[in-house]
């Protein structure tokens, strides 16, 4: 008695009676007569491979800035300007004067209506190159302006005429000038003496509407997979569609923040194919510090990584010293520019330098577990204490880690509490404010609903699941002139 061979076993495969591994029954795959088609059974591992670790990116704002909802298409801020009279447009104009240029101070950078130097005041002025040319001077008068230029005639305290070191520095911005006091004859009356109205500083930006969709048909849904997966938000099983849609939402969640960061505002009236209205934009977190913030080229570029570095630093706290000073900040860098400061922090530490002594960890109420729990490590130089931590998002191979210009940002802390009313504790009042439409009816911080008929859904007759995403919203950067980008030179 024999078998039967042909029919659903291939030619060289004979069954066996008993379970014995034979010539006939073995499945051999180097003899160039089998091929893989031909295994039925494969092993497959079940569980996905998660070659990239945690891929999300966002989280950033989360840490740093506040969710406030808003009901118009603009929101419209205002900042204090400072409190004493400067001018950094000042040059030498003939004999006895000091002409003041206008046409870049006053609110928003435009044009200035007025001079705020008055008559009788003293003011000090250098030159803008070193600084190291000083003179003081008592104002007689100061004129109208004039095509924005104004002439402010002074008597010079060390002599009747101005020194004649300013006599070169003849174009707009040559020479800086502030109000240190004033210098009134007795018995005078004050009928001349004018006052000064504060101008505040006025910004604004304008949401963005973010759109994302996961769609899959009801015969991809009915399949089951062979792989178990798993993904960053804990959706796991054995369904590719519950894995595609979950990292659909996961890169709309990034997007919520990326485009919070990257955000410009357009600069021309074009109109986007398909679309009825010019494309409008929005200022991003990178944009606004270049536009109104601090931005420093190269950190530790010249003197390499070590106490070569603190140089930079130090010329980089000097600039907060003439902007806000406020006392803590935040450090979110590149790997590159991490270990930089690594390098620079370990290097005067060994070299027995009290200023880099260990953070307060005040705003972390002043807990380093706390903040090494949310990958912070603090120190401190001068005035001044630093929280650094690493961004994942400027290191990451698919997103900032492409293109390598930026190379961290300095973020200050609130300099103010308040009372949060969710939280019902007072917290730090933060200068990045994420604002999102919202009203009674319609909130638009995170909409998510599923049309269609599949999964649960019967709203069409589309023999399909579709997923929709949507936020709209835009980032408010106040008081950009504490904050400092990094950038590669």
């Amino acid at each position: 008695m024999s078998f039967q061979t042909g029919g659903s076993f291939p030619a060289s495969l004979v069954p066996s009676p008993i379970q014995s591994a034979t010539n006939s029954n073995y499945l051999n795959f180097t003899d160039g007569t089998n091929d893989w088609s031909q295994q039925y059974l494969p092993e497959l591992y079940e569980q996905e491979v998660e070659r990239y670790g945690n891929r999300t990116l966002s989280g950033f704002l989360q840490m740093v800035g506040a969710e406030i909802p808003m009901t118009s298409d603009q929101v419209i801020w205002s900042e204090q300007n400072r409190l004493h009279v400067s001018y950094n447009t000042a040059y030498y104009g003939s004999g006895t004067t000091i002409l003041v240029d206008l046409s870049t101070t006053g609110p928003s950078g435009g044009a200035s209506t007025s001079c705020a130097i008055k008559n009788n005041q003293t003011i000090a002025y250098a030159d803008s190159a070193t600084g190291l040319i000083v003179e003081k001077a008592l104002v007689i008068s100061v004129s109208a302006p004039a095509a924005n230029i104004v002439t402010v005639t002074v008597l010079p305290y060390p002599a009747a005429t101005i020194n004649a070191s300013f006599s070169g520095l003849t174009t707009a911005g040559d020479m800086n000038v502030f109000v240190y006091g004033a210098e009134w004859e007795k018995g005078s009356d004050d009928l001349a003496l004018q006052s000064i109205s504060p101008e505040f500083q006025q910004y604004s930006n304008s949401p963005i509407i973010i759109r994302d969709k996961f769609s899959i048909d009801g015969s991809d849904a009915a399949q089951i997979g062979w792989v178990e997966v798993a993904t960053e938000d804990g959706t796991s099983g054995y369904l590719w569609y519950l894995k595609a849609e979950s990292e659909t939402r996961l890169r709309f969640n990034d997007y919520l923040e990326m485009a919070m960061v990257e955000g410009e505002l357009a600069g021309h009236t074009a109109v986007p194919t398909g679309w009825t209205a010019n494309l409008k934009g929005t200022e991003g977190l990178f944009s606004a510090i270049q536009t109104r913030g601090n931005v420093y080229n190269g950190f530790a570029g010249a003197a390499g990584p070590g106490a070569g570095a603190m140089a930079d630093f130090d010329a980089i706290l000097k600039q907060l010293d003439k902007q806000g000073a406020i006392e803590e900040n935040m450090l979110f860098l590149s790997r590159e520019t991490a270990l930089d400061f690594d390098d620079m922090i370990g290097a005067m530490a060994g070299g027995g330098y009290a200023s880099t002594a260990a953070a307060s960890y005040g705003l972390f109420d002043n807990e380093e577990e706390m903040a090494l729990n949310f990958g912070f490590s603090g120190f401190r130089r001068g005035s001044y204490d630093f929280y650094k931590t690493d961004w994942k998002y400027l290191n990451d191979a698919s997103t900032r880690g492409l293109t390598e210009n930026i190379d961290g940002v300095l973020i200050p802390a609130g300099t103010s509490t308040v009372y949060d009313q969710m939280l019902g504790v007072n917290i730090r009042r933060p200068f990045l404010h994420v604002r999102y439409r919202a009203s009674e009816t319609e909130d638009r911080r995170y909409k998510n609903w599923i049309t269609g008929s599949v999964g649960g859904a019967a709203t069409s007759g589309i023999d399909a699941m579709n997923v929709h995403f949507l936020s709209e919203r835009c980032l408010c950067t106040q008081a950009a002139n504490n904050f400092v980008l990094f950038q590669s030179v």
